[in-house]
C-alpha cells in the first residue's frame, strides 16, 4: 500500500499475466485502491482510495461502491477523507482508517457522521471488527493496535513482537495479524527482517506467532477463509495461503501493490490493486 515505493520493485519482478487463474472479474479507474470490504448487509462492496501521499491529510481520499460482480455503483459514495486505507463494519457503521483518524460512515445513508481522533496514533492501516462489535485498528509504525467501542478508542497491545503490523482480522475469539516486517524503513517501507503471520487474543492480549509462517515476507493484508488464512506481500504483489501445520504456498502473483483483501466468507476473496488502480476478484474454490 506504499505507492512511492512501488515504481522500485516493477522490474525486479518482471512481467506478470493479466489475469489470474481462478479471476473472476476485474473493476477498474480506482484512484490508489488500498482496501476492499464486503458489506453483506447491502451486498456490495466498499473500496477506499488514497489518491496521493499515504501519509498526507490532504483531503483528496474517498470511498466506492462496487456491486458483487464487480460493476461500479458509486465512484465517489462518501467524500471529506485524507489517505483512507482498511476498514470495518459494526453497528450498522463503516470505520475507516485514515492516518491518525477514524472516519465513521452511517452505512444506510452514505454519510460521514464522526470522525475519531486516536491519541498516539502514526499510521492507522487495517481494521476489522469481533463479534462483540468491537472494532480494531493496526498502527504500522507504532506495533500497535487500537481498540475501538462505540466512538472511544484505546490501546490493546502494543508490542515489539508485532513488527508494523498491518493487516488485522478477527477470528473467533483471537486477531490474526500480518507483519510488515521489524526494522521498517520510513522512507521506502523496506525492512531489516520480513514479516509473518501472528496471532493476538483477544481475552488475554498474549500474541503467538503462527508456526512455519514468520520472516517470509513484508506483508500487508490478511483475511482467513475457514481453517486456511490468505495474506497479501504489497511490495511483491503476492497472495499467500496458510494453514495451521504447513507452510505459506504461493497462490497468485500480481504486479507490486496488493493490499488489504476482503471476502464474502465463502470462497472468494477481493483484492484491491493499488498501482494499476483495479480491484480482483478471486475464487479460492
Amino acid at each position: 500500500m506504499k505507492h512511492l515505493v512501488a515504481s522500485t520493485v516493477f522490474a525486479a519482478i518482471g512481467a506478470v499475466s493479466a489475469v489470474q487463474a481462478g479471476e473472476l472479474w476485474r473493476a477498474t479507474g480506482f484512484e490508489q485502491p488500498e482496501s476492499a470490504l464486503v458489506d453483506a448487509a447491502h451486498n456490495r462492496i466498499i473500496v477506499s482510495n488514497i489518491v496521493g501521499n499515504p501519509g498526507a491529510a490532504d483531503g483528496n481520499g474517498y470511498l466506492s461502491l462496487l456491486s458483487m460482480d464487480g460493476k461500479v455503483i458509486s465512484r465517489r459514495w462518501v467524500d471529506g477523507m485524507d489517505a483512507p486505507k482498511g476498514m470495518a463494519i459494526a453497528g450498522g457503521k463503516l470505520y475507516a482508517a485514515d492516518i491518525t483518524k477514524v472516519r465513521v460512515v452511517d452505512l444506510a445513508s452514505g454519510r460521514l457522521v464522526e470522525t475519531i481522533d486516536v491519541p498516539g496514533a502514526v499510521f492507522l492501516n487495517d481494521m476489522t471488527a469481533d463479534r462483540a462489535g468491537k472494532v480494531y485498528v493496526s498502527d504500522m509504525l507504532a506495533d500497535t493496535i487500537y481498540r475501538i467501542d462505540g466512538d472511544r478508542p484505546e490501546l490493546f497491545v502494543k508490542d515489539a513482537l508485532l513488527a508494523s503490523p498491518n493487516g488485522v482480522f478477527a477470528d473467533g475469539g483471537r486477531l490474526i495479524a500480518a507483519s510488515w516486517g521489524k526494522g521498517i524503513n520510513r522512507t521506502d517501507f523496506s525492512t531489516a527482517e520480513p514479516g509473518g503471520l501472528l496471532s493476538v487474543d483477544l481475552a488475554t492480549k498474549k500474541i503467538t506467532p503462527l508456526p512455519g509462517a514468520q520472516k517470509f515476507a513484508d506483508l500487508d493484508g490478511v483475511i482467513a477463509i475457514g481453517d486456511t488464512i490468505y495474506a497479501t506481500a504489497y511490495m511483491t504483489g503476492t497472495l499467500y495461503s496458510y494453514k495451521p501445520g504447513g507452510a505459506p504456498t504461493v497462490v497468485a502473483q500480481f504486479k507490486p501493490g496488493s493490499a488489504d483483501i476482503g471476502t464474502d466468507g465463502k470462497a472468494t476473496i477481493y483484492m484491491p490493486l493499488m498501482g494499476e488502480g483495479e480491484v480482483a476478484a478471486l475464487s479460492m474454490d
